[in-house]
């Protein structure tokens, strides 16, 4: 396993085009880029202001790599000014690549894109590529390389297609044929990178294509920027930064070559660190900052709302800004950066529950994963079917995998665990899940406030939080035939319970359902209790797992060491506990052990209950602490 992982990561680095004899990285355990726009890059082609803006960045972030644009937006950079770019930033040690942004503005700020119908279009998108080609041998493509056309010329072209398969079909070929194709005619040895968007559920949509696609360039790259995930258009989740990593690296092994964060949509400094430091705990190999221009700002940037201020967090806003005078973005991506660099030394290769997206799948539960990551479940995406995973998570994207049933009964016959959600049950209701299970979807909801465990007949326990009165969340009615299933965590309404978590045994494994609520947000209004429960049955025999509320998170790795991490505001005392009896238990980055403490206790709340070792910790407000599990 260990070779495989060094042989990937060695791919990756080959496929990225690295170019030989570059300076090593100013970082230990990965690269950083800074990407330059094409204006920036019109701007730099002055040596003063090449030196001005350099001195700005240069001292507040050290940075090992420039993706210098040549086109966006009807802008093209001139050969002689990407030229003299080029030369200033190889002059100070810089490893020097083209980008190239395929966007044709908007309206009303939003996105516009070529009409690869309209002639003046496709040779604008071939001359670009081609000016890139002439100047790098390594070229990235920034993320518009979508397509949401609908002229009438599109109409025409799409027929009876749908729009996605329209999409598909047109951007296949202009990556051949447009892209490719060209850059390799001006310049047989560059190495075209794809970087994806972070909004990858919806990908297909618009023409991305990563079953086929992704395959057809040198490399792919993941837009790890979640930015706020409350005010943000997308409300992109923060488990998403490292999630996407993963998904990518399982889609394109040994060939995505990072993540890639900008500084827009926070409202405090700590979200910019926070997906920096996410993008690099899913072990991406470069993580590139966007963009030179917000990173050369010469204005002193405002640390935001932190109330958390008087805190020792995990970045330093007073330590990290006083360094530098009038310190901007640039400084706190400087300062995440030192900080979190040692610690990815000591992580292993990412674990999780192996969860499976189909490619091209879409569905009401779009983006579920990173919810559950939000709540302490550390998923491993795949766009392949895990036969082998001990635990296979379904969201209702397998939906779209019309052999899905079968697979879900070959695990099952295995011995293995599958939890499904109720959205993928309904999906698949008629369409053979009754030879496995019949439980159905109503089509009732139910607004419940109470949440109770318990395994088998008898009484439930209260899983709420003592002392605060729960948030009405509405959940979906699960039909199921009383004692042929077991609803082990249950919520209740009135006089009438609700299965939150329902199992069969099938053969030699355990199929569950997880209801999700009507607004999957609601998830994070779970009482911490009923949150545990789940943990407890979805990592059934887990290393480690972790007790606290949602918005802590868990990283684990296959070397004995994890993350626990808190998006909260305020301190969160968490649980951690180990599987096996004696366990020990130190922070990797102080030394220090954990003295073991009584694990929470809540009767029947394992199918076979084995011995486990539990641990407190205390995590600061938007804070990660990295442990090492000792013997």
């Amino acid at each position: 396993m260990n070779g495989f992982k060094l042989t990937a990561a060695l791919c990756a680095c080959l496929l990225l085009g690295t170019p030989a004899g570059a300076a090593p990285s100013q970082y230990k355990n990965f690269r950083v880029a800074v990407y330059v726009v094409v204006n920036a890059t019109e701007a730099l082609s002055d040596a003063d202001e090449f030196a001005r803006e350099y001195a700005r960045v240069a001292s507040q972030v050290k940075f090992d790599r420039v993706y210098i644009e040549v086109y966006r937006s009807h802008n093209f950079a001139s050969d002689a000014q990407i030229e003299a770019v080029k030369s200033f930033f190889r002059a100070k040690g810089i490893t020097v690549s083209g980008g190239v942004t395929l966007a044709a503005g908007g309206q009303g700020g939003q996105f516009g894109t070529f009409d690869y119908e309209k002639a003046q279009d496709r040779a604008e998108c071939r001359k670009a590529v081609e000016l890139a080609a002439r100047h790098f041998d390594d070229i990235i493509m920034d993320d518009f390389f979508f397509y949401n056309s609908k002229s009438d010329a599109d109409i025409k072209a799409k027929g009876k297609r749908s729009w996605t398969q329209y999409r598909l079909d047109t951007m296949r070929r202009v990556s051949r044929e447009l892209v490719l194709g060209p850059a390799k005619a001006a310049n047989p040895r560059v190495r075209m990178i794809i970087k994806y968007p972070n909004w990858y559920e919806h990908f297909q949509g618009l023409g991305y294509d990563l079953e086929k696609q992704s395959q057809m360039f040198a490399g792919i790259y993941a837009g790890t920027e979640t930015r706020d995930p409350e005010i943000t258009d997308q409300l992109l989740q923060q488990y998403e930064s490292y999630e996407i990593v993963r998904y990518f690296g399982n889609i394109r092994p040994g060939g995505n070559g990072g993540g890639w964060v900008d500084t827009f949509s926070t409202r405090y400094a700590d979200r910019y660190a926070e997906q920096l430091w996410d993008t690099l705990f899913a072990k991406a190999p470069e993580i590139t900052l966007f963009s030179w221009g917000g990173l050369a700002d010469a204005h002193a940037i405002e640390p935001g709302e932190r109330p958390w201020k008087d805190q020792k967090t995990s970045f330093d806003w007073k330590a990290a800004m006083s360094s530098v005078p009038n310190a901007g973005w640039a400084r706190v991506a400087g300062a995440a950066l030192e900080n979190v660099d040692p610690v990815i030394g000591l992580l292993g290769n990412p674990t999780g529950i192996a969860s499976y997206k189909p490619y091209q799948s879409s569905s009401d539960e779009d983006f579920l994963q990173n919810y559950l990551g939000n709540i302490g479940l550390p998923v491993e995406m795949t766009p392949v079917y895990p036969v082998e995973a001990r635990t296979v998570l379904l969201t209702e994207n397998a939906k779209a995998d019309p052999g899905i049933v079968a697979k879900i009964e070959t695990s099952l016959r295995a011995g293995h665990n599958v939890v499904i959600t109720s959205g993928l049950l309904r999906a698949l209701q008629g369409n053979g899940i009754e030879d496995v299970v019949e439980w159905s979807v109503t089509g009732q909801f139910a607004a419940v406030r109470d949440f109770l465990n318990g395994y088998g007949a008898g009484n439930g326990t209260s899983l709420n939080d003592p002392g605060r009165e729960a948030k009405a969340i509405v959940f979906p009615e699960i039909h199921f035939y009383t004692n042929d299933s077991w609803p082990i965590v249950r919520d209740v309404a009135g006089a009438k319970g609700y299965p939150l978590l329902l199992m069969n045994r099938y053969s030699n494994g355990i199929i569950y359902v997880l209801a999700v609520p009507q607004n999957i947000g609601d998830l994070y209004d779970l009482p911490t209790g009923a949150l545990t429960q789940i943990k407890t049955y979805l990592q059934d025999g887990a290393a480690v797992r972790i007790d606290a509320p949602a918005h802590v998170s868990l990283f684990t790795y296959d070397n004995g060491t994890f993350v626990v991490e808190s998006f909260r505001d305020t301190a969160m005392p968490v649980t951690i506990s180990l599987e096996g009896s004696g366990r020990s238990l130190r922070n990797a980055m102080t030394g220090k052990p954990l003295v073991p403490v009584a694990e929470p206790e809540t009767p029947r709340r394992q199918l076979q209950p084995s011995a486990r070792t539990a641990f407190a910790t205390m995590v600061p407000p938007h804070s990660w602490q990295v442990f090492r599990v000792v013997k």
